[in-house]
């Protein structure tokens, strides 16, 4: 299959006499394998993203607007949206989610978002995590070094699943510690 090249590489040690030049498609005379499908991204050594709507902003990135039908919003740069139809935001610590308004099932945040946040399930703010602003969640999870502050609100179980705050009927926001508010509840 690759005679006629190595002939021809061979022969390029011996004095050469003046003839026409060959493209190299034409001395190899090679006819490759035609894929009948594209090559997938797996092939390629690509990692193939997990099923879903996923939108990354980046570093350096600046993002403002209304997103709408995204299954998970990773900030890594700096964004100031309302998120609807999302399903779960992640802020990285270089993230910030400034002046914005989200309502999701979940949400991590190692970065830094104000505004208004509902997370219907799990709220994990990690060490480097700030969240500042009106925030409502079914469960929460602060690593040490974590802040919170702001109008703080407990959703019930049984109306945490719901879609929207107004629907749950919640309760207005107790403000202060969580002393204070198992104070209010004992009494």
């Amino acid at each position: 299959m690759f005679s006629r090249k190595r002939e021809a590489e061979k022969s390029s040690s011996a004095p050469r006499t003046a003839a026409p030049e060959r493209s190299a498609a034409a001395e190899t005379d090679l006819e490759l394998p035609r894929r009948s499908e594209p090559v997938r991204p797996a092939e390629r050594g690509v990692p193939v993203p997990p099923e879903g709507k996923r939108l990354i902003v980046g570093r350096g990135i600046s993002l403002s607007g209304e997103i709408t039908a995204c299954d998970r919003l990773v900030v890594e740069g700096s964004v100031q949206v309302t998120l609807n139809q999302t399903r779960a935001i992640e802020i990285t610590e270089t993230g910030r989610f400034m002046n914005g308004k989200a309502e999701v099932e979940e949400a991590e945040i190692s970065g830094v978002y104000e505004g208004e946040l509902t997370v219907r399930n799990r709220l994990l703010i990690r060490s480097t995590g700030r969240v500042t602003g009106k925030i409502r969640y079914g469960e929460i999870e602060i690593e040490r070094g974590g802040q919170i502050s702001g109008q703080v609100e407990v959703l019930d179980a049984s109306r945490a699943h719901k879609q929207t705050p107004a629907a749950a009927g919640a309760k207005p926001a107790a403000e202060g510690s969580a002393q204070e508010a198992q104070a209010k509840k004992a009494s």
